[in-house]
């Protein structure tokens, strides 16, 4: 009885002061949702429930990361009608509706469902979005509603901003008004479809920032956002509809994409794990030529130059006194008149962000010289440019009247036409021409010179050597080739007895030439008859002089050690330089090592008097041998024995 007592009295307290939630990331007609509980996605990443942003004491229905310590808000449902008490209610009805109750009267926010559904569901899905969708349906992507196409501030990887072109129907961010409440601010994101569609920031009615015109592979406007870790997008544009859209690289990286009132920015931030926090990724605007018309018309913004702002080629200020006082907003016109009849021409810029597109029109299968000849036709055609509509075809865009907010770039960036006058054309063209010959003119001095240096010094290299190789073979070389204190071979002798360097006499090759092995007798030199030897045939690319290579096979010849492989002669004979060791049968050390079969001879006893042996050579050669202190070149002597 005592027992039973304290089981309901425990039983009373947590239902009192817990805090109750629903395990669960769907909601049925038969359901509701309560401040306090909240849904939670399949596999944990977001949640659905109530929440009072900042230092507000309104509550809000919203989502927001679930696994994260930080509490990140993405989607709010009633922006714009706050909750001042905690009696919410979230509910679904039979007919797939959505509503948010107070005091289950009062509806503050709900959705509009003209569909006739049997059995619906609300559900949190893993990529953040909630969905009404048919329980009975074997389609679950076959949403009757989706918070996906009503965005609050924050784009989620999955979710489009674009229109649909049949329905009219815009999906576009718009920033909290500040920290503390999350209804609409004057910051908004969206696309703009006027001739071309492109992404455009906007505050209040005016334009802050845009992407620039799509090329299939990019936005003109941020030519480098393409190669970047993090995410791949794409910009769909079809007779349905138009839109933005990104997937991550890598899913278990955490990204987002979010408007800032307070900054009158776009930021993406990723989520780093170790600092526990969200990092920027990238920001728009990010410099002074971002932000919408800068310099005014037929201006092109470079903020690698000064001034910034830089009248286009073929055009002069408009007005130069207001120019020279820094005040750019007249822009400029043409420095010499256009005349349509007579016949105009066109001028390339490259590496720009194309010019505004709400004086654009766009042709998606025109090719750039048809696009050329259409703008040449039309008097008020400005500028043209080709447009990638899809990956692998080619479009046309043309621009008429003014050219607003061009930004120059030093790499990457997209080429623009821009009409002129005939005579500006014409002096352009003179002027690539004239430098095109410059360039060739220098550029073929430079090449002649350095084929007569390379000339001159190849011809004296092979002077020199033909001089050493006489006095060599004269007697003057037979007193030097006693200096070598090893056996000099003739060239005859060593092709003798590797069968002219026969590929079945190879044994490998090394950085300074291939090596080979004696297949037959030596019957001249100092060596016995039979003994095994290997040949190392030095390439002639190494460029290495006949005294430079005597005075190196000197030095190995005197650097003798038992753990050395041993030098037994040379050769310096028709350009060739050879050098002649005793043969090793057993190979290379690492035929032993790296073979399944072979590894096994080699005991962790053996193997370690090997390493003891190498150790000893290397400490001979490197501050054993007499010959360490002042002699600069053996080092490359010894490195050659090793390749």
């Amino acid at each position: 009885m005592e027992m039973g007592f304290y089981f309901y009295t425990a039983c009373c307290f947590l239902t009192i002061f817990s805090k109750p939630s629903i395990a669960i990331d769907t909601l049925t007609p038969s359901e509701s949702l309560t401040d306090g509980m909240t849904l939670v996605s399949n596999d944990g990443s977001f949640e659905l429930g109530f929440f009072t942003p900042g230092s507000s004491k309104n509550r809000y229905l919203g989502i927001w990361y679930n696994n994260i310590p930080m509490h990140t808000v993405v989607w709010v449902a009633n922006r714009i009608n706050p909750i001042n008490d905690s009696t919410a209610l979230l509910k679904i009805q039979s007919n797939g509706k959505i509503l948010l109750l107070v005091q289950n009267t009062t509806a503050v926010w709900s959705t509009n469902s003209t569909a006739r559904v049997e059995n619906p569901v609300l559900q949190l899905l893993d990529s953040g979005n909630l969905v009404v969708r048919d329980g009975k349906d074997s389609k679950p992507e076959n949403y009757l509603w989706q918070s996906f196409d009503y965005p609050s501030d924050t784009m989620l990887p999955g979710m489009k901003i674009g229109i649909d072109l049949r329905t009219g129907f815009h999906r576009r961010l718009a920033a909290w008004k500040n920290w503390d409440d999350p209804s609409p601010g004057d910051l908004t994101f969206g696309v703009e479809f006027h001739g071309s569609p492109e992404m455009v920031l906007r505050k209040g009615s005016e334009k802050y920032q845009r992407s620039g015109l799509w090329n299939g592979d990019g936005f003109s406007g941020t030519p480098k956002l393409r190669l970047n870790p993090i995410f791949d997008y794409d910009f769909i544009w079809n007779d349905n509809e138009v839109y933005y859209i990104y997937s991550l690289k890598n899913k278990s990286v955490m990204s987002r994409f979010v408007l800032n009132q307070t900054q009158s920015v776009r930021q993406r931030y990723t989520w780093n794990p170790e600092a526990q926090t969200w990092m920027q990724f990238s920001m728009m605007p990010s410099d002074y030529c971002d932000k919408f018309g800068r310099c005014g018309p037929n201006v092109d913004c470079d903020g690698n130059k000064l001034p910034t702002c830089q009248c286009l080629t073929g055009f002069r200020p408009r007005r130069l006194d207001r120019w020279n006082s820094s005040d750019y907003s007249a822009g400029c016109i043409h420095s010499e008149p256009l005349n349509c009849q007579s016949g105009d021409g066109f001028i390339r810029i490259g590496k720009v962000k194309t010019p505004d597109t709400s004086n654009s029109w766009v042709n998606q299968t025109m090719n750039l010289k048809e696009c050329r000849a259409k703008c040449l036709r039309n008097c008020s055609c400005m500028a043209y440019t080709n447009v990638y509509v899809t990956r692998g075809g080619s479009g046309c865009a043309m621009w008429f009247g003014d050219l607003l907010d061009i930004k120059q770039f030093q790499s990457d960036g997209q080429d623009l036409y821009v009409r002129v006058s005939a005579s500006e054309a014409e002096q352009k063209k003179k002027a690539k021409v004239k430098l095109a010959i410059i360039l060739g003119t220098v550029i073929a001095a430079l090449w002649g010179f350095l084929l007569i240096v390379c000339y001159i010094r190849r011809s004296r290299r092979k002077l020199k050597d033909e001089v050493e190789d006489k006095n060599l073979n004269g007697r003057e070389d037979k007193d030097e080739n006693e200096d070598m204190e090893l056996a000099v071979f003739e060239f005859g002798t060593i092709a003798q007895a590797t069968d002219s360097f026969s590929f079945i006499n190879k044994l490998g090759q090394g950085g300074f030439g291939p090596v080979y092995k004696k297949c037959c007798k030596i019957f001249q030199g100092t060596l016995a008859d039979g003994q095994e030897i290997a040949v190392k045939r030095l390439s002639k690319s190494s460029r290495q002089g006949l005294n430079e290579f005597k005075n190196e096979v000197k030095l190995i010849a005197k650097l003798q050690h038992r753990n050395l492989v041993r030098l037994l002669g040379c050769c310096m004979q028709r350009d060739e330089r050879m050098l002649v060791y005793e043969y090793m049968p057993n190979r290379s050390l690492d035929l032993f090592i790296f073979d399944q079969t072979r590894r096994t001879v080699l005991t962790w006893s053996k193997r370690f008097q090997i390493i003891c042996g190498i150790a000893r050579g290397l400490l001979y050669l490197h501050q054993d041998s007499r010959f360490w202190h002042g002699k600069n070149f053996w080092r490359r002597s010894i490195r050659s024995q090793y390749q």
